[in-house]
């Protein structure tokens, strides 16, 4: 989404929220390589650096040959490690006769590396002290407190690591439960974006109250999931009889790129065919650019805009209109 310019007293407030969430990485950082030790001279009481267990683990996975062995290149590539550097491992390692090397039996040109038997009794060792040392971190955690653990590792690894995101996402009613999510989610993500306060989650509350509390045949929402997991909604409403309205469309940054928000829109104008609205109209705010270009694109017009201040800010709101006949 685009960005209008700031007050300076925003940029500042923005710029202390940065600095603030830097020292709380950074803070973690400390905690967890003093937790497993990773400041002491050897990894896990061992001869080797956390870097070379690292080169061992990724050796005894045989590289991308299938075959227990690996091809220095490649070795290199997925350690993302310096050529020089890994080069002086390798070379320690031949030393203390934890790998062999060869020529490769495909191309000659290339030199392919092999633990020996010492080298995987390293390596077995090293995983052994591993499982150790975690098994006696969630022996000091109650259940809930391994689950809670276990979980928030998994979501800085969702977060940080890069993968292949998955095109499909499933489109569904909201259950009990969801209607909470789509208030937090909104105020949060509405916070974090663009600095609205507290009165935009107000805002929201009231809408999904409304909905819950009709139960109209002629309204539906629909909760988007991904992984298994919530990260957008749209909801027609009725605004009279004749009349639908789109509201609270939200795509959590986590899904963006994937085409939720047309997804969710097609939905919402469909349910609204169907259930006999001869229109439908929205509301919202200049500032949300990329939810306009949605709008936009399936055919909805600007009726009049109107400065406002809400939500803790100088807004321009907007009111679009489209015709379902």
């Amino acid at each position: 989404m685009s960005k209008t310019s700031l007050p300076q007293s925003d940029i500042s407030d923005a710029g202390t929220v940065r600095d603030g969430r830097i020292r709380a990485v950074r803070e973690f950082n400390r905690v967890y390589t003093n937790m497993i030790g990773l400041l002491r001279g050897g990894y896990l009481d061992s001869p080797y650096s956390l870097t070379e267990a690292r080169v061992l683990f990724e050796l005894a996975q045989g590289g991308k040959t299938g075959r227990g062995e690996s091809e220095i290149s490649a070795l290199r590539r997925s350690l993302d490690i310096d050529a020089g550097y890994l080069s002086r491992i390798l070379a320690r390692f031949e030393a203390d006769g934890v790998i062999a090397r060869r020529r490769s039996d495909t191309d000659a040109r290339r030199r392919v590396i092999t633990l020996t038997s010492a080298g995987e009794h390293a390596l077995r060792g090293l995983d052994q002290r591993s499982g150790e040392q975690i098994g006696e971190l969630l022996d000091q955690l109650t259940e809930a407190g391994q689950q809670r653990l276990t979980a928030a590792m998994a979501t800085i690894q969702e977060i940080t690591e890069p993968r292949n995101r998955p095109a499909a996402f499933v489109l569904r009613s909201p259950r009990p439960g969801d209607l909470g999510w789509v208030v937090q989610r909104n105020g949060a993500l509405y916070a974090q974006e663009y600095g609205w306060d507290a009165s935009y989650e107000a805002l929201v509350a009231r809408i999904v109250a409304d909905y819950a509390a009709r139960a109209d045949p002629r309204e539906a929402g629909w909760i988007a999931e991904l992984d298994g997991m919530p990260v957008g909604c749209v909801f027609c409403m009725r605004k009279d009889d004749s009349t639908a309205q789109l509201r609270l469309l939200l795509v959590d940054p986590a899904a963006r790129g994937l085409g939720l928000g047309e997804r969710l829109v097609a939905e919402c104008l469909a349910f609204a065919r169907r259930a006999g609205y001869p229109e439908i109209v929205l509301w919202t705010n200049d500032i949300l650019a990329e939810a306009r270009r949605i709008y936009q694109r399936f055919g909805f017009e600007l009726v009049d805009s109107d400065p406002h201040y809400s939500f803790g800010h100088d807004l321009v709101g907007q009111n679009w209109r489209l015709s379902l006949a």
